[in-house]
């Protein structure tokens, strides 16, 4: 997915705030449900981060293309491990891997069946 950026995601020098490449990592994930006409909240629950691991490399700056890539690394019962990158060019700027659990609307951990798990695969490989 491309992003610019724009002068409300950066500080007064012109630069990427650090929790914005975040935002750059969620819009990417709820993009790429959106691009098969459904939303991240499916019908017996939805996704929350879990776990956050981010990595930076390189400053975004005003202006700039990037592009986020998604990699699903592993599917568990009840949650799934996505790797997100985000690029300007051939720059890696940021690396992210993210813990993405299931959960009831209730709040509460559940399994994802088969047609779920199918989704993830189709969505992030």
């Amino acid at each position: 997915m491309k992003i610019r950026v724009y002068y409300e995601d950066t500080d007064i020098g012109g630069v990427v705030y650090h929790s914005n490449y975040l935002n750059f990592c969620e819009r990417a994930r709820s993009e790429a449900f959106y691009s098969l006409g459904i939303t991240p909240i499916l019908e017996g629950g939805h996704f929350v981060a879990r776990k956050i691991i981010g990595d930076y490399f390189l400053s975004a700056k005003l202006g700039d293309m990037l592009e986020v890539k998604s990699e699903l690394t592993k599917i568990k019962a009840a949650s799934f491990i996505l790797k997100q990158y985000i690029y300007r060019d051939d720059e890696k700027l940021f690396e992210l891997e993210i813990v993405l659990a299931y959960i009831t609307f209730e709040g509460k951990p559940q399994k994802m069946d088969h047609v779920i798990k199918e989704l993830l695969l189709s969505l992030f490989e």
